[in-house]
C-alpha cells in the first residue's frame, strides 16, 4: 500500500513526465508555427493576416497577436514572437526600433510612400496646422488621435507644443474611434482635425487633405517595414525568407484589402484569402 509521501512522490513524477511530454510536443510543434504581433491600425491588419494566409499556403500554423506598439517591438526583440509587418520608418518608430535594433533583422518596405498628418475634410477651409488656434471653437477645441502608443500620437504630442496649440487639445482613442468621429462630422459636414496617415482606406471614402505641416514635426515620406526577429534565418529559413520576399505591389493593393476590410460582417483573414486568389503572381514572387 502506498503511504501518502509515497503517493505525493508518484503524483509529482507523472506530473513531471506530463509536462517533459507537453514541452516536447510543444518544441515539435514550434517547427511549423509561427507567432506574428500587430496593432489593430487598418493598414497592420491588412497586412498582417495577408501575411497569414500566405504562410498557411506554404504550410505553416500561423498564430497573430493584437497588442499595443510598445509591446509589439519588444515581443519580437524579445523573441516571444517572430516577426511583425508594422513598422513605420524611419521616423514614427525610430524610438523604438533603437531599443531592440541589435536583437532583430530590418527585412526592408513592404509599403513605400507612407506618410503622416493631420487630416480634415476638403470643405474646410484652413489648410496649415498652424492656423488651427484662431479656429479652435470650429473644431470643438479638438484633435481626435488614435492610441496612445501609436508613434503617431507621440509626434502629435511634438505638434501641439511647436505650433502653440493651447486652445486645443488632442484627444486619446483607437483607429476605430477616429474614423467614427470622421464619419460623423463629414455626415453632418462639421469641422474636424483628425491624426491620421496613408496608406488608409478613409482616403478612398472622403475627399480628405492633410493640413500643411511647415515646421516639418510630423516628418517626411514614410516606409512600412517588415521585421523579424534573431535567430529566425536560423531556426526557420523559409519564413525569412518568406518574410524578406513579401512586399506590397503597391498601396492600392494594400488599400483595397483594408477597405474589404471596412464591408460589413467582413472577416480579415477571409479577405486575405481572397487576395491570393485574386492575385495568384502575388504570392509566387513571395515564396522563397
Amino acid at each position: 500500500m502506498l503511504t501518502g509521501k509515497s503517493f505525493r512522490i508518484i503524483m509529482a513524477l507523472l506530473a513531471l513526465i506530463s509536462l517533459l511530454t507537453l514541452a516536447a510536443g510543444t518544441a515539435s510543434a514550434q517547427n511549423n508555427s509561427v507567432r506574428m504581433a500587430y496593432v489593430e491600425w487598418d493598414d497592420a491588419t491588412a497586412s498582417t493576416f495577408v501575411a497569414k494566409a500566405a504562410l498557411e499556403e506554404l504550410g505553416y500554423d500561423v498564430e497573430i497577436l493584437s497588442v499595443a506598439a510598445a509591446a509589439m517591438w519588444q515581443a519580437v526583440g524579445t523573441g516571444n514572437v517572430d516577426a511583425m509587418v508594422a513598422a513605420w520608418l524611419p521616423m514614427t518608430h525610430e524610438d523604438y526600433f533603437a531599443q531592440v535594433k541589435d536583437n532583430v533583422h530590418d527585412l526592408g518596405p513592404i509599403a513605400t510612400g507612407a506618410r503622416l498628418g493631420w487630416v480634415v475634410p476638403n470643405y474646410v477651409t484652413i489648410d496649415s496646422i498652424a492656423e488651427l488656434n484662431d479656429h479652435a471653437d470650429r473644431f470643438g477645441g479638438r484633435v481626435i488621435g488614435i492610441d496612445p502608443g501609436a508613434g503617431l500620437m507621440r509626434l502629435s504630442e511634438e505638434v501641439m507644443q511647436a505650433y502653440e496649440l493651447t486652445d486645443m487639445e488632442l484627444v486619446e482613442g483607437s483607429d476605430a474611434t477616429m474614423t467614427a468621429a470622421l464619419s460623423n462630422a463629414v455626415n453632418r459636414e462639421e469641422w474636424i482635425v483628425v491624426t491620421g496617415w496613408s496608406p488608409h482606406w478613409k482616403f478612398g471614402v472622403w475627399d480628405l487633405k492633410y493640413l500643411e505641416d511647415p515646421k516639418g514635426t510630423l516628418g517626411g515620406e514614410e516606409q512600412i517595414h517588415a521585421i523579424a526577429r534573431a535567430g529566425l534565418e536560423e531556426d526557420m529559413p523559409e519564413v525569412f525568407a518568406f518574410l524578406s520576399n513579401f512586399a506590397w505591389e503597391n498601396s492600392d493593393q494594400l488599400q483595397m484589402v483594408m477597405a474589404w476590410n471596412q464591408e460589413p460582417g467582413s472577416d480579415p483573414l477571409e479577405n486575405a484569402r481572397r487576395f491570393l486568389r485574386e492575385n495568384p503572381e502575388v504570392l509566387e514572387r513571395w515564396k522563397p
